[in-house]
């Protein structure tokens, strides 16, 4: 099944301070029906405001017009001052491909929307990244080169003409730059300092593009210049980075802010470490950093995986706790609160659905199964019990990581909880996907049945929500059975002193199979489709006898050692 089309939208406009301003530029947003508004980032020092929005392509290009608009009215460029820079009301306007819509796609939007802000609002627009038109106008830095204030002659120079729009200085909006590109994280780094002079030191340091060489001194000496009179740089240290050094009033220190333009060349942690590397060498000290907009879950978790192979801890923990662990140790925190459900890109597009079983207190999932409702029933239980299996086998794995005496062997243990928490992670999703096939069988049934051709509808509705009813707890069987191998492997060498968990963990697992499989027996009764009915119960068949054989190797184990202990 393909996925709907879905676009990020990330704006920045020159206002970070009369949030009355940000407010109207948020409501036409908002008043566009399909799109959803993620965050909005007001810089009060640079005079800046950073907007999140997804949505469908035809929807969110409509916003940002409407958003152009709005900041075209309100915001007079010719009374701007700001730290960052910039040349227009909308300043730069970047559309991000998020699912089901490719890279041109969304350069294509990225071309109409420019052109759309050019011809109806007369503002000059230029085209950057994927959508550029000239390879030179790709870089962000090169077209906003001088800045508004370089504008009017800009203007007039033929290798300067807008892509859209007159080429004429329009003084109270400027210029903006519309474009296409991967997802780019703004993030800056704090310093215990208020020189701009030394946190631009250490940008050009750790940013790609370096900086200029010098003859002599490396502040005061004369520029080393090309063949063409242009600048010749050294390179910084962190590839696909853009950098700076700026002073916060309102925080009252100086940042490293830093544009990561490919978070899968430098991710988050290592643009962090790499800082505090060269700041240290300066004498001068990191506090914590700060995010501008959203980052990707994966990203965040990468970190939290770092920090804690940095001190031989094992990561095989959860979602929840590898954020908490990158939070605390990126100093998340430092200046501004951070809250992963607004953060974090995952969590913030998710859809806001009713309560999930496993939203729920342990109470509360039990009193719900007691329930006269039909769901939960067996098939979300048994996932629950597989889950639990699961779980235990990586307690014992993280247990073990961290035992004393065993330091060398961390490694070997975060591993095997890793792979436990891929267990217990899909079965905790399938505990809440068993009900939801369970209900969507249900509806099935009450679909109309009052001409031949609502019959015929009907009747396939049902066999597709029944194969889908069968499909979800022979699954619940694969990932139960596959978690065993963990839990014999924990039972077998982990810390004898959890080897009663590993067993409790064989008798979940177990019970979780021939639970999960009860569930597909008695929902392929009614598929109409044999032959997958034959070989999906042939192949549960095997995995029962699989998981029996496999819990009497776990326990007796279990015993042996307990014997022994």
């Amino acid at each position: 099944m393909s996925q709907q089309p879905l676009i990020e939208c990330v704006p920045n406009f020159s206002e970070g301070r009369d949030m009355a301003v940000i407010k109207e530029i948020t409501d036409a947003i908002e008043g566009v029906e399909g799109v959803r508004l993620l965050d909005v980032d007001p810089g009060r020092d640079t005079n800046r405001s950073v907007v999140t929005f997804v949505g469908a392509p035809e929807a969110v290009c409509e916003a940002a017009f409407q958003a152009a608009r709005v900041a075209a009215e309100l915001i007079d460029m010719s009374r701007h001052k700001g730290e960052h820079p910039r040349m227009g009301a909308m300043d730069v306007c970047p559309l991000v491909p998020i699912s089901g819509i490719s890279m041109e796609k969304t350069a294509e939007c990225a071309r109409l929307l420019g052109k759309r802000i050019g011809e109806e609002l007369d503002i000059p627009v230029y085209l950057y990244e994927q959508a550029a038109t000239r390879e030179n106008r790709r870089n962000l830095a090169d077209i906003r080169l001088g800045e508004y204030e370089a504008l009017p002659d800009k203007l007039k120079d033929p290798e300067w003409l807008p892509d859209y729009g007159l080429a004429t200085f329009n003084a109270k909006s400027g210029a903006s730059v519309v474009g296409a590109r991967d997802f780019l994280v703004a993030y800056n780094v704090n310093l215990n300092t208020t020189s701009v002079r030394r946190a631009n030191a250490i940008a050009f340091d750790v940013r790609e593009r370096g900086r200029a060489q010098r003859i002599g001194d490396p502040i005061t000496g004369e520029i080393v210049r090309g063949e063409k009179g242009e600048p010749v740089y050294e390179p910084g240290t962190l590839k696909s980075v853009k950098a700076i050094g700026w002073f916060i009033e309102e925080f009252g220190i100086a940042q490293i802010s830093m544009n990561l333009t490919n978070i899968h060349v430098t991710p988050v942690h290592l643009a962090f470490d790499e800082v505090l590397e060269k700041a240290h060498a300066r004498g001068i000290r990191v506090t914590g950093s700060e995010l501008v907009g959203l980052i990707p879950l994966e990203a965040m978790l990468d970190a939290g995986r770092y920090f804690l192979k940095k001190q031989r801890r094992s990561v095989g923990v959860s979602d929840r706790e590898l954020i908490r662990i990158a939070t605390l140790s990126l100093g998340l925190n430092d200046v501004k609160a951070f809250n992963p459900d607004e953060k974090i890109i995952e969590y913030a597009i998710r859809e806001k659905t009713g309560k999930r079983l496993v939203d729920y207190r342990v109470e509360d999932f039990i009193e719900e199964t007691a329930s006269e409702s039909a769901a939960p029933g067996g098939g979300s239980v048994a996932a629950t019990l597989g889950a639990l299996g699961a779980a235990l086998a990586t307690m014992v794995a993280n247990l073990s990581s961290h035992k004393r005496g065993w330091d060398e062997r961390w490694e070997e243990f975060s591993s095997w909880a890793e792979k436990g928490k891929r267990h217990w992670t899909e079965l905790t999703a399938l505990i809440d996907e068993d009900t939801a096939a369970f209900s969507g069988l249900m509806a099935s049934f009450g679909l109309p049945k009052s001409t031949d051709t609502e019959k015929a509808a009907r009747k396939a509705a049902i066999q597709e929500a029944t194969k889908h009813a069968i499909e979800v707890p022979f699954r619940v069987m694969q990932v139960s059975l596959s978690s065993m191998d963990v839990i014999k492997e924990m039972a077998e060498i982990g810390n004898p002193n959890s080897v009663s968990d590993a067993g409790v963990g064989a008798l979940c697992a177990r019970s979780a199979v021939w639970g999960a499989y009860l569930n597909v027996k008695i929902n392929s009764s009614s598929l109409e489709d044999k032959a997958f009915v034959q070989s999906t119960l042939k192949e549960a068949t095997r995995m029962t006898s699989e998981a029996d054989k496999l819990e009497r190797e776990i326990l007796n184990t279990v015993e042996r050692k307990m014997a022994d202990s």
